[in-house]
């Protein structure tokens, strides 16, 4: 017995030493003070990160975002749209043909019995002809808009509100308003522009986003972008401003370019920088393949424009835009290269209109716009948004390169209007399978074309009637004027600014062309549909 209590004192002893050991060598003295810190199986519970000066600019940067949001998203509302659906048949409806395996490596066309439909509003195909279905309810649409007064006047996109029976705005504290359209500016149209719209709610003491300089804005800046993408409203995203300056979708929009994710329903929202500024509308995205969402592709109209004609909508209801009276391209690297200037800029005219504002101002065909206004052109769409934004009736300054010297002309705007677009119309008829005689010799090869003087059944067949030049009837494929999209059927009029009348002129200015070391050679002609155009082929050995 007594045996047996030593034996379990000094096990009992053992025990208590043993866990004594534990416990001390758990222990860590914290070597700025003198308090012991005991390990947990969570970890440190101090983390020297939380202190680091990294630390503390990360915290302010993200507070700055929190604050900027908190700031700027009630003046940014969602717009809900309703309109009457059209029982039309054809609304809303994809078509699409449904051809037999047996006959898909086939070269054979289907008729029009092989046309099916697929509508949209039903979810399934339905065959031609079926009859349409009655009272359909009214569609609905959804977007964003930007307040910009504080009596209620909002600023979205013309597609947003276009043909809407009924506009609902909802703030951002969730109130209702029914909106009146103020005034709209349609891209769709063919003398539309910006496709910005004007709102009103009868409300007042709205917070209201200021306009920022979108002209000062600078590519990699962070930007943010508030909107109602797929019916979520007051959705907040990031990002940066990707590009400047981008054409599409409009005639008169210079986009802002940026990946802070924008979707459907982002559009007419807000794109603000990191000082709480309206700098640019959110309008539409880019996609790829079968993704119809959000690539990192967004889009936005700048501030500054839409701040220009933010005055005119609300007091007009309208854009009245100037007219110069021109059609007109790009001016290439290669034009550029051959005209000897600094760097690709400007605007070459393809076509004056007859007694328009271009005209009466002394403006050619195959002159290069240089400077409207005092204001140097970038490219061909800038010219179009300077002359689309200055007052009708304004007498403007235009310096354009004519035949390598510098002219100084003076053009007073008219204004943009259906009649004036006419008289840019050729209206010419064309053959949309023309047929071309087979020759009896062979022609004579430049730039990989042939030409032939415009035989009354070739100018029948090719729309040229009673006009002077040479019709293109070969292309060789890889040539310098298949690469500029030169076709079989195109009437040459002029080779660097000399007039090609006749096929003695062509031939002549060609003779001298192949004699000398020209590479880059201006030619102007008439495409089938009769409208005129520039290009400038850079001549290869094998072309000559």
């Amino acid at each position: 017995m007594i045996n047996l209590k030593n034996k379990l004192s000094r096990r009992a002893a053992f025990i208590l030493v043993l866990a004594g050991l534990v416990l001390v060598t758990g222990l860590i003295i914290h070597h700025s003070g003198d308090k012991f810190v005991v390990p947990t199986a969570i970890g440190e519970t101090d983390n020297p990160f939380l202190e680091s000066e990294d630390f503390q600019y990360l915290d302010r940067t993200n507070r700055a975002f929190i604050n900027l949001v908190s700031q700027t998203r009630s003046a940014v509302v969602q717009i809900t749209t309703t309109m009457k659906q059209n029982n039309d048949e054809t609304t809303n409806r994809f078509r699409y043909r449904v051809i037999p395996r047996e006959d898909r490596d086939r070269d054979n066309p289907r008729g029009p019995e092989d046309w099916w439909e697929f509508d949209f509003r039903e979810g399934f195909p339905n065959i031609p002809n079926r009859p349409n279905r009655p009272n359909l309810p009214p569609a609905r649409g959804v977007g964003s808009g930007v307040i910009v007064s504080e009596d209620g006047y909002i600023l979205t996109n013309n597609h947003v509100i276009e043909k809407a029976e009924e506009i609902t705005v909802t703030l951002a504290n969730g109130k209702e308003y029914t909106a009146e359209l103020i005034g709209s500016d349609s891209a769709s149209q063919r003398v539309g522009g910006t496709d910005l719209a004007v709102i009103k709610i009868d409300t007042d003491g709205l917070s209201v986003l200021p306009f920022g300089d979108s002209e000062a804005l600078e590519v990699g800046e962070w930007v943010i972008a508030i909107g109602t993408p797929l019916n979520y409203s007051q959705s907040v995203t990031r990002g940066i401003v990707s590009a400047k300056g981008r054409t599409g979708f409009t005639d008169y929009g210079r986009f802002i370019q940026t990946d802070a994710p924008i979707n459907k329903g982002n559009s007419g929202g807000a794109l603000i920088n990191i000082r709480g500024e309206l700098i640019g509308i959110n309008t539409f995205i880019a996609t790829g393949g079968f993704t119809t969402g959000n690539i990192g592709l967004g889009f936005a109209i700048p501030s500054n424009l839409a701040k220009q004609i933010l005055p005119d909508l609300i007091e007009n209801g309208e854009i009245v835009r100037g007219w110069l009276g021109i059609t007109m391209g790009p001016v290439t690297h290669d034009l550029a290269e051959k005209l000897k200037l600094d760097s690709p800029h400007g605007a070459l005219v393809h076509v004056v209109g007859k007694n328009s504002p271009a005209e009466k101002a002394g403006i050619e065909k195959g002159d290069i716009i240089l400077v409207f206004n005092n204001e140097k052109i970038q490219d061909f769409s800038h010219l179009q948004h300077l002359v689309g934004a200055t007052a009708v009736g304004t007498s403007v300054k235009i310096q354009v390169l004519r035949k390598g010297k510098i002219k100084q002309l003076t053009a007073k705007l008219e204004q943009r209007t259906e009649e004036a677009l006419n008289t840019l119309d050729p209206n010419a008829t064309k053959n949309d399978v023309p047929v071309v005689p087979e020759q009896e010799e062979e022609k004579e090869t430049f730039a990989g074309m042939q030409v032939e003087k415009p035989t009354p059944e070739l100018a029948r067949q090719y729309g040229h009637q009673d006009e002077e030049g040479v019709i293109v009837t070969n292309v060789e494929p890889k040539s310098s004027a298949a690469n500029k999209g030169i076709q079989k059927g195109f009437l040459i009029k002029e080779i660097d600014y000399n007039p090609i009348n006749n096929l003695k002129d062509y031939e002549k200015i060609v003779k001298e062309l192949k004699e000398s070391d020209e590479k880059l050679v201006l030619i102007y002609f008439k495409k089938l549909d009769n409208t005129g155009h520039y290009r400038t082929l850079r001549i290869i050995p094998n072309d000559r």
